[in-house]
């Protein structure tokens, strides 16, 4: 079974950035994740992480047609 949720220091990984970046994508709302557990753990559902990516795709092919060389 693949895992559903996801930490933050994980999504970091996955997309080759600091940990800092990934917190201040979820605390403005751009990538969608929840808080669980006593301590309030950030998780990331892989399928929301995916949405993300592939919006991220589609913004950085609108930015290339808007902004050529």
């Amino acid at each position: 079974m693949t895992e559903r949720f996801i930490t933050l220091a994980d999504v970091a990984q996955v997309l080759n950035v600091a940990p800092a970046a990934v917190y201040a994508l979820v605390r403005c709302g751009d990538l969608p994740a929840i808080k669980i557990g006593a301590r309030g753990q950030w998780r990331v559902e892989v399928s929301e992480l995916e949405k993300y990516i592939s919006r991220m795709y589609e913004a950085t092919s609108q930015f290339v047609v808007t902004h050529p060389r």
